[in-house]
Parts: structure tokens; C-alpha cells; sequence
């Protein structure tokens, strides 16, 4: 129960993040769920791509300084049942300079399942920040 608030709360603070943002900011649509994400410094987007058989995760950081090193984490979360925990069943992590993608490895589950993404500075924990899809 305390992942799903959770989870409503991040999708409240990215629309309020998005609605924040000027009328310039680009957006980026993956081709396979049309999940749009705001282009904005160091804030990362998350996304499943279908695959044979499975899914993966994406996680991608698109608007970073091409001088800072960036860290870019997804990972795939499943729930077996209601009220159970989420479990993270894959994960990758990216760590360059300017903006990042990292993809998890392919996930076949018919579990709920979120993705989420870390991403921001990686010599600074404290400005790195972490969004999720909603449960599907």
C-alpha cells in the first residue's frame, strides 16, 4: 500500500514538475507506450519497451551538462499480489558524461510491475532524483 502512494505521489510531483516547466522544454515519446517525458536538467524519465516474449526498462536522462558525469539507474519491480511488496527483478545502471540511457536486461512476468529511474549527478546524491511509472 505504502509503494502505490508513493508511486501516486511521484506521478503528482512530475505533472506539477512538467506543468512548471517553460513552454520550450522538448519532449520524448517511446515508440512503445507512448509515455511522453519533459527534456529537463538531470530529471530522469522511465519507460517499458516490449520486447519478444518480455519487456525491458528504460531510463533515460536527455537534458544534462555534457561536462558533469551523470548516473542513470532503471529498474524493473513486479508485485505478485496486492499489498505485497515490490520487488526489484532487473536493473541497469549508467554512468557517463552529459545525458544517459541505461536498459534493464528482458523481463517475461505477468506480475503488476513499475519501472523506475534514478538519474542526476553522480558525485551528488543529494541532487539525484527518482521517478516511476504507474503500476501496470
Amino acid at each position: 500500500m505504502h509503494a502505490r502512494i508513493a508511486a501516486l505521489m511521484v506521478t503528482v510531483a512530475g505533472i506539477t514538475a512538467a506543468t512548471a516547466l517553460p513552454a520550450s522544454a522538448a519532449t520524448v515519446a517511446d515508440t512503445s507506450d507512448k509515455v511522453a517525458c519533459v527534456a529537463a536538467v538531470n530529471l530522469p524519465c522511465a519507460w517499458q519497451e516490449t520486447t519478444d516474449g518480455g519487456f525491458v526498462g528504460v531510463a533515460q536522462v536527455s537534458a544534462a551538462d555534457p561536462a558533469q558525469l551523470t548516473l542513470v539507474r532503471v529498474e524493473v519491480k513486479t508485485q505478485r499480489a496486492w499489498g505485497s511488496p515490490w520487488v526489484t527483478v532487473a536493473s541497469a545502471t549508467t554512468v557517463t558524461h552529459g545525458s544517459a540511457k541505461a536498459v534493464t536486461p528482458r523481463v517475461v512476468t505477468g506480475d503488476l510491475r513499475m519501472i523506475c529511474a534514478t538519474g542526476g549527478p553522480a558525485l551528488d546524491a543529494a541532487q539525484r532524483v527518482t521517478t516511476c511509472t504507474n503500476p501496470f
